[in-house]
């Protein structure tokens, strides 16, 4: 496929551009996938990643019915059980028992270079599929049939359907002139990777604070990733302080329920923000993940979304593939819009709700979300609604995230 024709070029081989490539694999569709950055694809390795997912039962199946999840576990997954959340500023808290629901766990806390790089592990064995790497895309043009896009390199590659997996940056988006809009937070997420003198016991751990949210989210033995969501003033300030005091301050803030934080890792810090794209297509061109929308990670859902916007736009182009349809034609394409636009804009407005709800110190909210949350705790059908919508179960699923196909 060295010719530069392809049906599908991805833009991006991150976790949801390079889980989209997958799902097209062992198909007739000819696809591309373009990405800028050279993978660090080696294993094993001692460090673990600052950036960490939090992958739902519905993203799991999808990766089982990619081929993938027995490589990432082979690697580095850890399950969690139970949820604990709590308000800082009073009695109310939460606790999410997986056995309440009959399933094995929640979900699993898997570094994000852990997923990038088994799915482009597997992308390499997939014939239809070429992974160009590292290679950028300098210009695009669309002649109401095929994209022709040219690299960095020199080289024209053309394609009946582009799609833009390039993050909330979205290079793609900007210059096919699709606006998106929403707003910042006025908050910077602090993370990385910390021991502690106590087991996490398989929990993930989150504190509601009026600055944002604390999470611990557990990864193996006595180590668990953190998410520490903060004004961006803190957060530089956080960054600037050495280990011992790093440690003594994140223990203070999780009011040390986990004993003290012994250790820590490197620390990192980004924005925090919402966007959503107007359009998720137009003709020839789809948006997928970041590119598409970006939410406040207190739930972890981010990359869950994603990737069902990525089964979902693989199962509608498959299907039009095999009817004879032209896979970039707006008829196509907004089928997929229709499907993951809806869906994705609840997801974010009850995250900005829950945000707001929480990250304000005003004494009536302070009350009222004290008990709620005591009133969610003691009613079990409530509570085991919100544990399986959570794990991804209560949305439309594509057929690539309900069940596996094989094995």
């Amino acid at each position: 496929m060295s010719d530069g024709q392809y049906d599908v070029v991805i833009v991006g081989g991150g976790m949801v551009g390079a889980a989209l490539a997958c799902a097209l694999g062992d198909s007739a569709l000819k696809v591309a996938v373009v990405e800028g950055r050279e993978p660090d694809l080696g294993w094993p390795r001692e460090d673990y990643d600052i950036r960490v997912s939090a992958i739902t039962r519905a993203s799991q199946h999808l990766f089982e019915n990619l081929g993938v999840w027995e490589g990432m576990c082979q690697r580095r997954v850890s399950a969690y059980t139970d949820m604990h959340v709590w308000d800082a500023t009073g009695r109310g808290e939460i606790h999410f028992d997986s056995a309440d629901i009959g399933e094995p766990d929640l979900g699993h806390i898997i570094e994000n270079s852990v997923i990038q790089s088994v799915l482009l592990t597997r992308l390499a064995e997939l014939e239809n599929i070429d992974l160009l790497c590292p290679l950028s895309i300098e210009s695009m043009e669309f002649d109401g049939r095929a994209y022709t896009l040219v690299a960095g390199d020199g080289r024209q590659l053309q394609a009946r359907l582009l799609v833009g997996a390039d993050g909330a940056r979205s290079r793609v988006r900007e210059q096919a002139g699709i606006a998106a809009k929403g707003w910042s937070y006025e908050q910077s997420a602090v993370v990385c990777t910390v021991t502690t003198a106590q087991s996490h016991r398989n929990t993930a751990w989150q504190r509601f604070m009026p600055s944002g949210p604390l999470a611990f989210l557990p990864l193996t033995e006595n180590r668990s990733s953190i998410v520490w969501s903060t004004t961006p003033q803190q957060a530089e300030a956080l960054l600037a302080l050495d280990e011992t005091a790093f440690c003594r301050a994140l223990g203070e803030a999780f009011e040390f329920r986990l004993g003290e934080v012994t250790s820590t890792g490197p620390r990192g810090a980004f924005p925090l923000g919402l966007s959503h794209a107007e359009h998720y297509v137009q003709n020839g061109l789809a948006l997928v993940g970041d590119a598409a929308h970006t939410i406040h990670p207190l739930a972890g859902q981010g990359v869950n979304l994603g990737l069902a916007d990525a089964a979902a736009l693989a199962e509608v182009l498959l299907e039009a593939h095999a009817a004879r349809k032209d896979i970039g034609s707006l008829a196509v394409l907004r089928r997929y819009e229709r499907w993951r636009r809806s869906e994705n804009l609840a997801m974010m407005a009850t995250m900005d709700g829950f945000k707001r709800l929480f990250s304000n110190n005003s004494a009536p909210l302070r009350w009222l979300r004290n008990l709620g949350l005591g009133l969610t705790n003691s009613l079990g059908p409530v509570k085991n609604s919100l544990m399986r919508q959570a794990m991804g179960l209560g949305m439309t699923q594509s057929r690539m995230t309900r069940r596996r196909r094989h094995g």
